[in-house]
């Protein structure tokens, strides 16, 4: 796996290999607050806020492979007690020679098509606190895309892995990561077309 992009599973576990499109990565920002990693990112993507919070939220028959190899395992659990929403991830990744696999159990809230937002359960994942918030928000002919993250790991990381090194690596990786998104987005259109014309 090519070290400089592994480092992805860490922070959003979303990058992929996809070629002409027209999503933008806008802009990346990366800081630590002690153990505590937090993101954001900025992207736009030519493709609508429903499609895009379709292939968001397709977490069933490992479909999260689609948008990266380093997924190996995504799927729905049952629902919490008060019936939230389970979403279950397992991701594979290595930092230079750092490897591990990370587990992840999440709860989904989401407003259609809107805000996708999850909050890792600590005690059945590999994260002592991790949240995410995926903002779409139409714009042009496509859609603003605003990713957050704040986690902090309950696993050993090296001492090098600092911000600049995250951004490095994001901004290296993200671009390919953000043009599979928008393929798969523009797919899902285009199946609802075709069901409209019917």
């Amino acid at each position: 796996m090519n070290a400089r992009r592994a480092v992805l599973p860490l922070l959003i576990g979303a990058c992929c290999t996809a070629a002409g499109s027209a999503a933008t990565l806008r802009s990346v920002e990366v800081s630590r607050d002690s153990s505590r990693y937090h993101l954001v990112a900025d992207t736009h993507l030519d493709a609508p806020p429903d499609a895009i919070y379709h292939v968001l939220i397709d977490f069933d028959h490992n479909s999260y492979q689609r948008i990266s190899e380093i997924y190996k395992e995504s799927s729905y659990l049952p629902p919490d007690s008060d019936g939230t929403p389970l979403v279950y991830t397992r991701v594979e990744g290595c930092l230079l020679f750092f490897c591990r696999s990370m587990r992840r159990v999440e709860r989904l809230e989401v407003v259609t098509p809107n805000l996708i937002r999850s909050t890792a359960v600590p005690e059945r994942s590999d994260f002592k606190f991790s949240t995410s918030e995926w903002t779409l928000e139409p714009e042009g002919t496509g859609t603003k895309v605003t990713y957050r993250m704040d986690m902090e790991p309950s696993f050993w990381l090296p001492p090098f892995v600092g911000p600049w090194f995250l951004k490095r690596t994001l901004l290296h990786g993200a671009p390919s990561a953000v043009d599979k998104i928008e393929a798969l987005a523009q797919q899902v259109r285009e199946v609802a077309a075709r069901a409209d014309a019917r």
